[in-house]
């Protein structure tokens, strides 16, 4: 039997489309539970993390005809009772039965109720419990108008669920959304929440558990789930890869960055920088010839290779390198639109591979994406939206978890949709999705420090024969550069986090997750 803690960290990496939640819930009332029975759970549990957030004071609850509705109104009575000043504003005439039950108790206790929202005007926060997941039309007039005032207020907003006017799946506003400053998602994270689309209306997002067997989770969305959220334990259990006490560098790998140019000769040296912080044993970086004093000066430890460069001081070709002495290759900060021969190169050899920047480019020029699945070893895609665009131009966008699926069956490759929500994808189709970062990663650089940092723990894993899958190595990467980040933005602000800056707090931010 699992622990309640295990059964908690399964329940947080767990994300849900709108018709696997229906039918997750459908599972429980087939079972007998109530839905009066669970409204009254869930209100409860909703009830206990308001009051931790607003002490007792005016607060607003917006009620829909629905189950959410229903909720909201539960949430009225308990706050009631807690002794917070409650009105109700429900701009719909007619509700569900339960729903109307609980709107009628709440008026015999004297808690006020109008079509109208202009008596909320006076709260010290708002509920919003206008709709819940599933909405697929957009709102219209009175209500979309209403939403849209209640955002000119910027009062504190907590949402049930979901804001009202989300897309459970796509995180799209459908015509306008509240603009909560919280979400209090119920039973297991929504799809839609993590999605771009979605960051300004979500505010701070909280999972509030009604506890779920984990048996109906897994009858619905099977074992594993296919789409997960990262969490930080599920991510810190890679790190730091294992050395055994008699291991030496060339035990734990030999990571080649094939970068740089003289126009983008940072790309280079934060490429090294991000593989350097890695761990990895051994660091080769092949640059332009020009290049190598200054990495040299900068990388000491690493093996700078100078390599023939053209008149635009992009690296021509090559020397005579053999690939296979290398565990793994990272490929394309700041090499220019000149790459394409140098992926093609790489492409052939039997090495695991990360493109990036240039080297994804060199792709896309040589028309040879579909080819990836010829390749012996595993290749690692990371685009940024653009280069995404250009990879996949048939590949639609909407949903950013199902396109980063349909991209990493296509091609064989995992595929790191980058963004403020990070959308890794395996070419079995599992899904992952890390919820956390910061705007201060918005910086030139800040990718080229995620290639090198995900090619060195590559070739380490690789080096070791580590039985972490390739997967769980690449979210691991992709968490660890986004809590670098947000470490570097809570010392320096968003403004002072460059990417050379970000560097420096990577090996800080394993130090602070190990702490917590």
């Amino acid at each position: 039997m699992s622990s309640p803690e295990f059964r908690l960290e399964q329940i947080r990496r767990m994300i849900v489309t709108a018709d696997q939640m229906r039918s997750i819930e459908q599972r429980l009332f087939d079972a007998g539970m109530p839905v009066a029975a669970l409204m009254e759970k869930v209100a409860g549990r909703l009830s206990d993390r308001i009051t931790e957030l607003f002490p007792p004071c005016k607060v607003g609850i917006l009620v829909g005809s629905g189950h959410n509705g229903g909720d909201a109104l539960v949430v009225a009575r308990e706050l009631h009772f807690r002794g917070y000043e409650v009105r109700l504003c429900c701009p719909f005439s007619h509700c569900k039965d339960l729903t109307a039950s609980h709107l009628q108790y709440a008026k015999s206790l004297g808690i006020s109720c109008e079509s109208e929202i202009e008596s909320l005007r006076s709260s010290n926060f708002l509920i919003d419990g206008l709709f819940g997941f599933g909405l697929t039309r957009s709102l219209e007039d009175p209500i979309a108008a209403m939403v849209d005032r209640i955002n000119e207020w910027n009062l504190p907003i907590v949402s049930i669920d979901l804001p009202s006017g989300l897309h459970t799946d796509t995180g799209q506003a459908l015509g306008t959304a509240i603009k909560a400053t919280h979400t209090l998602c119920l039973g297991l994270w929504k799809l839609g929440l993590l999605q771009d689309n979605a960051l300004e209306f979500v505010g701070q997002a909280e999972l509030i558990d009604f506890d779920i067997p984990l048996a109906d989770i897994a009858a619905i969305l099977g074992d594993p789930a296919p789409i997960q959220r990262i969490t930080p334990d599920w991510a810190m259990s890679a790190l730091p890869l294992k050395r055994p006490a008699s291991t030496h560098k060339y035990k734990m790998g030999h990571s080649l960055l094939i970068c740089g140019s003289r126009r983008y000769a940072g790309g280079a040296l934060l490429t090294g920088l991000g593989a350097r912080s890695s761990g990895v044993g051994m660091l080769s970086i092949a640059v332009p010839e020009s290049l190598k004093p200054m990495l040299s000066s900068h990388l000491p430890e690493a093996l700078i290779i100078g390599c023939p460069e053209t008149e635009s001081g992009a690296i021509a070709h090559l020397p005579d390198l053999d690939l296979s002495a290398f565990d793994a290759i990272a490929c394309g900060p700041g090499l220019t639109l000149d790459a394409a021969p140098i992926v093609e190169k790489i492409l052939n050899s039997d090495r695991p591979m990360v493109l990036d920047a240039d080297g994804l480019n060199g792709l896309s020029q040589l028309g040879t994406v579909p080819t990836l699945q010829n390749r012996q070893a595993p290749t690692i895609l990371t685009p940024h939206l653009g280069e995404f665009k250009r990879l996949f131009p048939e590949i639609e966008i909407e949903c950013r978890s199902t396109a980063v699926r349909e991209a990493a069956k296509s091609t064989g490759a995992i595929v790191l949709l980058k963004g403020a929500r990070i959308a890794i994808a395996a070419p079995e189709g599992q899904v992952r999705i890390n919820p956390e970062s910061t705007p201060a990663l918005a910086r030139g650089g800040s990718g080229d420090v995620l290639t090198g940092l995900l090619g060195g723990l590559l070739a380490q894993n690789l080096a070791a024969q580590s039985k972490i899958s390739l997967l769980d190595l690449t979210q691991t990467a992709a968490w660890w550069h986004a809590e670098a980040g947000i470490l570097a933005a809570q010392h320096r602000t968003e403004l002072g986090v460059d990417a050379h800056t970000l560097t420096q707090f990577l090996i800080p931010a394993i130090a602070v997750s190990k702490k917590s």
